[in-house]
């Protein structure tokens, strides 16, 4: 289904509308407290975290030994970062996860419905290397999950790795040229290479419902499924839930997949909504490996390239995916940077014509399929198509006709009241639920080395985060800094991003394995000069979009801080994924020397 065009654009009496529509429902939903209305899985609550899928834990003895380089994270950022490693001949490659496998989100999200919103095609990585075909056009979690595991056993990252581990700090010794990696677990080993690859989005949160202790009913985390409590499997079957009166709350990218599975099995499904998700066209099918040209060397990456390339606003002869991600790239396109070098004269009026034709589609469809006139009108999404992640089901919105399904639309009261012993109040109403199930998604850049969560101190007993705290972030590309010698970091700081973050993190671990190999070789640390510093994030800061007019206006959610907006510095490389690929392709090849000190 293609993007409409704007052959009529609004009118400016109905841009004026829909923008004062758009800022009633935004005040509808915005919460004072901004991102403190939410909890940790920590304390009392600690027990939403807890791995249900790794078993009883063995005891072993804690580590002192000596690796080659030590991985921080085991989900596709870390495996990536192994393999590209073992590929340039690093022979001790040791991954730490909190885990009990390989997987990242994908070891912990299992829940029923779980697919990936990209196609699979694209989104999994080193389809060439490993010579595997997915099935489907959105591929399972479970197959993501098995794929992961496959990289990292051909690529043998399982003979050093570390499950059900912590890393709780990362020191430099100046003298040995080496990191000493403390974890949980006692484990202080050394490490000559540390490679950061803890995501952004990786520690489950609750709301911070007043009475959520109080409730007696049976709680889990969607990244934490119970299925000993609901039976069944990602593929359904939950039988465990006949006859239960189930909540939900939370209807983003994970409530979109869950609640149609739920709503098949349970007794009676209460849907809590505070912002109803926009949900485009999925379109799930079997594709034959003719169909994506298996046949062909190089074919994966061709498919990725190209699909990289449209979703960021570049040229390409041809659409080899064709979903509602590249349909929806002519309007996506209007946020970077290269679409104002393109000439337009007017980005506001151009972008607000493209997402009033985009969002128009997405509401006519609620309205289609909804057959309970309230219930659409309640499951409409009034905002912009950025301001929250797409979605994509064909079996989301009509599981609102059925009859054991209920909307509890939660907007009015700017989210859910309280809880009790029995269940949900909203509006004075109490909803009595025997299950209670958190789609609330977790809590951004709370993990890793620049939240302060874990700690890094390099050179001169400097904390990486105190050395930042004045003048912001200071890095090469992104992944290297003045002081931390050899500490290379994985993630959308001062770097690229994408819709399909696997294309990123992979062209990341390309680098990182290239900075250790060339390191290695020459007797180098990899540490970038405070000039080539400097240099970088003048780059990043020159050309940055002022996008803070367009996360001030739209409705809360984690892309703005909970309506709270989002920071003007220069966060990421402003001109797109593309050119930043491509720049740092050519700076391999002609300026390595810029991170590399004797």
């Amino acid at each position: 289904m293609p993007l409409p065009h704007c052959s009529n654009p609004p009118t400016p009496q109905e841009t004026a509308a829909l923008r004062e529509r758009y800022r009633l429902e935004r005040e509808r939903r915005v919460r004072p407290e901004g991102t403190g209305q939410y909890r940790a899985t920590a304390a009392e609550f600690g027990y939403f975290a807890a791995d249900p899928y790794a078993g009883e834990v063995a005891e072993r003895e804690p580590l002192h030994d000596v690796v080659d380089v030590a991985i921080v994270g085991g989900g596709f950022g870390g495996i990536l970062a192994g393999a590209r490693l073992r590929g340039q001949g690093m022979a001790k490659v040791r991954i730490i996860d909190k885990g009990g496998d390989f997987g990242g989100t994908w070891y912990w999200n299992r829940y029923p419905g779980i697919h990936c919103d990209i196609e699979s095609h694209v989104y999994l990585p080193l389809l060439d290397e490993t010579g595997y075909v997915p099935e489907w056009k959105y591929a399972p979690g479970e197959e993501i999950r098995r794929h992961a595991v496959r990289i990292a056993e051909q690529f043998a990252l399982y003979e050093h790795a570390l499950f059900s581990t912590a890393v709780t700090s990362l020191d430099w010794d100046e003298a040995a040229r080496q990191w000493t990696v403390t974890t949980d677990r006692g484990d202080a080993f050394r490490a000559t290479y540390v490679v950061t690859a803890t995501g952004t989005l990786s520690e489950p949160k609750l709301p911070g419902i007043p009475g959520i202790e109080d409730y007696r009913g049976h709680t889990f985390h969607t990244s934490r499924w119970d299925y000993a409590y609901t039976g069944g499997s990602p593929d359904g079957g939950l039988t465990g839930l006949a006859g239960k009166r189930v909540g939900v709350v939370g209807t983003g990218a994970t409530g979109v997949q869950v609640i149609p599975m739920l709503a098949e099995d349970a007794g009676h499904l209460y849907v809590f909504q505070r912002t109803p998700s926009a949900v485009d066209v999925r379109g799930q099918r079997r594709m034959t490996p003719a169909e994506v040209g298996a046949d062909r060397a190089g074919w994966a990456a061709e498919r990725r390239e190209n699909f990289l390339r449209i979703c960021s606003g570049e040229h390409a002869e041809q659409d080899l995916v064709a979903d509602r991600w590249t349909a929806s790239a002519a309007l996506l396109e209007k946020l970077l940077p290269s679409f104002r070098r393109h000439g337009e004269p007017d980005f506001e009026v151009a972008y607000e014509a493209a997402d009033h034709a985009t969002m128009n589609e997405i509401r006519a469809r609620v309205a289609a399929e909804v057959t309970d006139t309230a219930t659409a009108a309640a499951l409409t999404p009034w905002y912009r198509y950025a301001c929250k992640r797409p979605t994509f089901s064909d079996k989301y919105l009509p599981a609102f006709n059925r009859d054991n399904v209920t909307l509890v639309d939660t907007a009015d009261t700017h989210g859910i009241e309280r809880m009790t012993e029995r269940g949900v109040v909203v509006d004075g109403v109490e909803y009595e639920v025997d299950c209670l199930v958190f789609a609330t998604g977790f809590s951004v850049g709370v993990s890793g080395i620049t939240s302060g969560q874990l700690p890094v101190t390099g050179r001169g007993g400097v904390r990486l985060l105190h050395s930042w705290a004045e003048r912001g972030p200071r890095t090469l590309h992104g992944f290297t800094s003045r002081g931390f010698p050899n500490l290379i970091r994985m993630g959308s700081l001062q770097n690229a991003s994408s819709v399909n973050y696997t294309h990123i993190l992979d062209e990341q671990a390309v680098h990182a394995a290239a900075l250790v190999a060339a390191a290695r070789e020459k007797g180098a640390l990899v540490e970038p000069t405070p000039e080539a510093e400097d240099a970088w994030v003048d780059v990043c800061a020159r050309d940055a979009p002022d996008h803070a007019w367009f996360h001030a206006e739209c409705t809360p959610g984690y892309y703005n801080a909970e309506g709270r907006g989002r920071p003007n510095g220069p966060t990421a490389y402003p001109h797109g994924a593309v050119a930043f690929h491509e720049l740092l392709r050519r700076w391999r090849a002609e300026n390595m020397g810029e991170a590399l000190q004797s």
